[in-house]
């Protein structure tokens, strides 16, 4: 979006003084999707804490506590109150499945109380606790617990309404919810209706129905906006207990299928899903370890895999990065470990470790870290300005680019950033706070050949053009050919999914191995790497770092060397 979360943090921090800000924590993974060092971890909570967060609730993606002790203990450390949170799976109801029952998620919370956790959250992150199963799991925590208990669930059933009311009969202290018009499917259960439903009760909210109904009516009017984002869903649907997918992933899930050219196949690569998850000893599903699952989904149904053959066909493929990172143990430790014979074919020669990631993780220099975006970027980098970078590096980087290409637009209305303008419209554009300029569009001209057009606008009452690039002209640039790796000629080396190559791993000239990294390619947070299939020379690279590749399309091409 191009702009700062620190900055959004410190308007919405001034703007409402009064109320708690919470964030979300995954433990050892911050708020990235891998392990970061002992002391990232540390100093982003601190950064966090100062600039206006007063809830962290923190997570590991597969319940291990020790992913999330080094968060928990700076959050106190810090001050602040430390809900220690519990990711739901399974069905507590169902006594044939053994791994996830009521013991082990009471266990858990005594565990996360006994270390000096404030609060206690569950958080049903794929919407399967159901109504029952939420007055049984509440009612034991209660019982055993001295700190609050609150709950997170989503409405992706059409049952999160029912198991917010059950859980307020059982005695939860504090449950999340949605205002009306952006409440339901893979967002959490309506704050209306929930306040409305326990009026005169008591467990009556003290709520007022009248300004909650005045601030949805404000959402229903922004939600369009952002209706490209939206899941396909239009009704509640029960499968969701089926597939255990959370309502984050549901939501982009199909998008992600879709960028890889699988679109057509989607039903197959969501029933490979739960393959994947039984596969892996049916494991917690919360980012990031529902990326794991939902990558190595893809990469079945792309490679034609199945879990009887994947062993065997494997043994000769590279596995997605986040799929390595998991079996190398980078994410933590699984309930009941890991399946020893998928995790040697994924692994090869890479050796697992069994301890937590951050104790061999070498801490992170910040002041390398200031140092490089100083010079490279003229500025003078703040504590948050190097978290962000420890976080995310080229992401950052992009921002500070179009940062200074652009200037900040994080104040144009959402509508204008994502949709642009027409002919003729006119919208006003906030710059700072107190200046706003009025635009007007007149005319957009032909595009060249090159697929540049030039825009002519009224700013403020004053003429104005500017030269862009149409990516969607239909010019000559457009329509040049791209060159298609031979499926048949192992010295052809093609892109194995549709993405964008974030790095070159070789020159021309380089000596290769078969089997060896040439390209990483990246898809939807999914990266990959691209192989040679052959030992040789590195004859000729047709594509660059940043370059948006189709399935298949030539990398390398190598030569072979022949002997004196």
């Amino acid at each position: 979006m191009g702009e700062s979360p620190w900055e959004r943090l410190a308007t919405l921090r001034e703007k409402i003084p009064n109320v708690l800000f919470q964030m979300l924590f995954r433990g050892a993974n911050a708020v990235g999707y891998k392990n970061y060092p002992d002391n990232v971890i540390r100093e982003f909570i601190k950064e966090s804490a100062q600039a206006g967060i007063d809830v962290f609730r923190i997570f590991d993606s597969l319940n291990w506590i020790q992913g999330m002790e080094v968060a928990l203990d700076e959050v106190l450390r810090q001050g602040k109150v430390a809900e220690a949170c519990i990711c739901y799976t399974g069905d507590i109801l169902d006594e044939s499945r053994e791994k996830y029952n009521l013991k082990y998620y009471v266990e858990l919370a005594k565990e996360l109380e006994r270390r000096g956790a404030h609060m206690l959250a569950i958080k049903d992150m794929s919407s399967l606790l159901k109504p029952l199963a939420a007055h049984k799991l509440i009612t034991a925590l209660k019982n055993e617990l001295s700190i609050p208990v609150h709950l997170h669930t989503h409405d992706t059933s059409g049952n999160g309404g029912a198991t917010l009311m059950m859980a307020a009969m059982a005695g939860v202290d504090v449950v999340d919810a949605a205002f009306s018009s952006m409440a339901g499917l893979t967002s959490q259960p309506s704050l209306n209706s929930l306040v409305a439903a326990l009026e005169n009760s008591e467990r009556d909210t003290g709520l007022p129905l009248e300004g909650l109904d005045e601030i949805s009516a404000y959402w229903e009017a922004v939600r369009p906006v952002y209706k490209q984002f939206e899941s396909d869903l239009k009704t509640g649907t029960t499968e969701i207990y089926y597939y255990e997918m959370p309502g984050g992933q549901y939501s982009n899930f199909k998008s992600q299928v879709e960028s890889f050219g699988l679109g057509h196949r989607f039903q197959e690569v969501k029933s490979m899903y739960k393959k994947v998850n039984l596969m892996l000893g049916d494991i917690v599903k919360v980012t990031p370890s529902s990326k794991v699952v939902g990558d190595l989904a893809i990469f079945m149904v792309q490679n034609d895999l199945t879990p009887e053959n994947v062993c065997e066909k494997g043994k000769a493929m590279d596995f997605p990065d986040s799929v390595v990172s998991y079996f190398e143990g980078m994410i933590g430790q699984p309930q009941g470990g890991f399946p020893e014979d998928l995790q040697k074919i994924v692994l090869k020669d890479k050796k697992a470790i069994t301890c937590r990631p951050g104790e061999l993780l070498p801490d992170e220099d910040f002041q390398a870290i200031k140092k490089y975006l100083d010079e490279k970027f003229d500025m003078d980098a703040s504590g948050q300005q190097i978290m962000s970078y420890c976080m995310y590096p080229k992401v950052y980087e992009d921002y500070r680019t179009k940062l200074k290409k652009e200037g900040s637009l994080r104040r144009m209305g959402s509508d204008v950033f994502f949709h642009g303008i027409n002919l003729e419209e006119t919208c006003g554009v906030k710059i700072e706070e107190g200046k706003e300029m009025i635009i007007k569009m007149l005319e957009a001209k032909p595009a060249n050949e090159n697929g540049e057009r030039e825009v002519v606008f009224q700013i403020n009452g004053s003429i104005r053009s500017v030269t862009i690039l149409d990516k969607t002209a239909n010019t000559k640039a457009s329509k040049e050919s791209i060159l298609v790796a031979d499926p048949d000629n192992d010295l052809e080396v093609g892109a194995n999914i549709p993405g964008t190559i974030t790095k070159l791993l070789v020159s021309e000239g380089d000596e290769v191995t078969a089997g060896q990294p040439v390209a990483v390619i990246e898809a939807m947070k999914m990266e990959s790497n691209i192989l040679a299939k052959v030992g040789g020379v590195i004859d000729k690279i047709f594509v660059k770092e940043g370059n948006q590749l189709i399935a298949n399309q030539l990398v390398v091409k190598i030569r072979e060397e022949k002997g004196e």
